[in-house]
């Protein structure tokens, strides 16, 4: 299939962008989806084109094989040069050293987004603005689509206090931007003295599914292995704030969830009373081979998304979590080590963004009264961005 759209690194690559890189030395942000339409990994086109010095890994790794929250330590690429981590066993680990940025002229970074503000990587880009900013050294996205569309806006807000690597600033759980769109909007809110330069999208527009774009789909992170995984994880995530499998160790990660205790025919009954638009609830048994409740043979569902452009992700994932909670509150738990670097706050906590949802639902809210709880901000939000949105 042709693609009907041109990322970000097509257009550089193409010269059909204001950036040019003769003479500059280049420092690369990059992992495996940072590819052309014809599947070349960005740093080896990059160290055959320009003066490609520096590259820095993000979670998961430059070549995208490492798990989630498993440090990536500095490695030598296949180009030869060593890779600086930016996802180390510390929370300094995740920015750029002002030592890692010494000799270089700008950075560049190509890195395909999920669409959810828990994703890490718009705030690796987010922190590497920061550092370049106090380097002097100039910054470049290539813009790539968001693949869950950038239409529909879902979620609330992050309360002041409950910030981390899964929302350094406040966005919704699902906020319908580009990469290149959060670069300009913290890059503003943030008032950083930076040379910012977004390389934007050809054809792209809101309305678009991934399979429009034409585009390749590369494995963003290892369990994020479909558009659909995409589709489903602005909710699901949720599930890595309890001691419920979200999925990993399946083939399916995130669109199946589940627990020892959990009857699924139950479960998906309950679901099924919700009247959750665009989806369905098929009850089954799965065995996770890593993570949570490996080798035990967990009850749960999987999501069906029978219409994309209906789907409330967000809502569908806090439906789970509530029912689950709701018919096994005795064997329900919220996860308690630390996560993402946070130790003093619960991870559900810094995924919801506030202890409002995990209160209500252990209140024993309904649904309705709990999706109160974010109706406002994803409101207020879906206006205020409009005045940095850059596709129609």
């Amino acid at each position: 299939m042709v693609a009907k759209v041109l990322t970000g690194l097509d257009g550089l690559l193409s010269g059909d962008s204001d950036v040019k890189l003769d003479g500059r030395r280049v420092a690369l942000i990059a992992n495996a989806t940072s590819v052309t339409t014809d599947l070349v990994h960005a740093a080896d086109r990059f160290a055959a084109d320009f003066t490609l010095v520096t590259l820095f890994g993000p979670e998961h790794g430059i070549r995208g094989d490492a798990q989630d929250m498993i440090s990536v330590n500095g490695a030598r690429d296949a180009t030869g040069l060593s890779v600086h981590s930016l996802y180390g066993s510390d929370e300094v680990s995740l920015s750029p050293t002002p030592e890692s940025l010494e000799g270089v002229d700008v950075a560049i970074f190509d890195i395909q987004d999920v669409g959810s503000r828990y994703y890490t990587y718009v705030w690796t880009m987010v922190l590497a603005m920061r550092a370049c900013a106090k380097a002097n050294v100039a910054f470049v996205v290539l813009d790539r689509p968001n693949p869950i569309g950038g239409a529909m806006v879902e979620g609330g807000d992050i309360e002041d206090g409950y910030g981390s690597f899964v929302g350094l600033r406040s966005l919704p759980n699902r906020h319908g931007l580009t990469a290149g769109e959060i670069a300009t909007w913290a890059a503003r809110e943030e008032g950083l003295d930076l040379e910012l330069t977004i390389v934007p999208l050809k054809g792209w527009q809101r309305e678009m599914s991934y399979g429009d774009t034409g585009l390749p789909w590369v494995l963003p992170s290892p369990n994020m292995p479909t558009v659909e995984t995409a589709l489903v994880y602005p909710g699901m995530c949720l599930v890595e704030g309890t001691e419920l499998s979200e999925g990993r160790g399946h083939t399916r990660p995130f669109e199946v969830a589940g627990a020892p205790f959990v009857d699924g025919a139950v479960l998906a009954a309950l679901l099924a009373e919700q009247d959750l638009p665009g989806v369905l609830f098929r009850p089954l048994t799965f065995t996770p081979t890593f993570q949570k409740h490996a080798g035990a043979a967990c009850g749960g569902v999987q999501q069906h998304v029978t219409d994309p452009s209906t789907y409330l992700p967000y809502k569908t994932g806090v439906a789970f979590v509530w029912a689950v909670h709701k018919l096994w509150a005795q064997s329900f738990s919220w996860r308690s080590e630390a996560y993402e670097f946070v130790d003093e706050i619960p991870a559900f906590d810094l995924l919801a963004g506030s202890s409002a949802l995990r209160d209500g639902i252990e209140a024993g809210g309904d649904l309705k009264t709990l999706a109160k709880t974010w109706a406002e901000a994803e409101t207020r939000f879906a206006e205020e961005r409009q005045s940095w949105l850059m596709y129609p």
